[in-house]
């Protein structure tokens, strides 16, 4: 079973996750999507099933199913913080910010540590 997260953004006539819908959930253009994903704006629309697309999207849904499961499952408080929220020890760079440079992995890092209650 998805987690509600997911369940939000899953296509079943594309089998993953659907970029229309994540732009939805964090009030963005698609071509914002794409810049945080590292594609072209081109693929999402025509090739959104392709394993980097999938990958980095999930990446993004990973981060905000986190973030919501420490708000309570508030998945649009958790959409703010991602795009707004300046994080502590990275220089003032949001999560959304640090995806798209490729640390998606330092934000989960983070999110764990929140959760398991070190001041981060």
């Amino acid at each position: 079973m998805l987690s509600s997260p997911l369940e939000a953004v899953y296509d079943k006539r594309l089998k993953g996750i659907s970029p229309d819908r994540v732009a939805a959930i964090l009030h963005m253009p698609l071509a914002e999507i794409a810049r945080v994903a590292d594609v072209h704006r081109n693929t999402l629309t025509r090739a959104p099933g392709t394993a980097k697309v999938q990958t980095r999207l999930g990446e993004v849904m990973r981060i905000l199913t986190e973030a919501a499961g420490l708000m309570g499952d508030d998945l649009p408080k958790a959409a703010i913080w991602f795009r707004h929220q300046p994080l502590s020890g990275f220089d003032g760079q949001t999560a959304e910010e640090l995806v798209a440079a490729g640390h998606a992995q330092a934000v989960v890092t983070h999110l764990a540590m929140l959760r398991d209650g070190v001041y981060a």
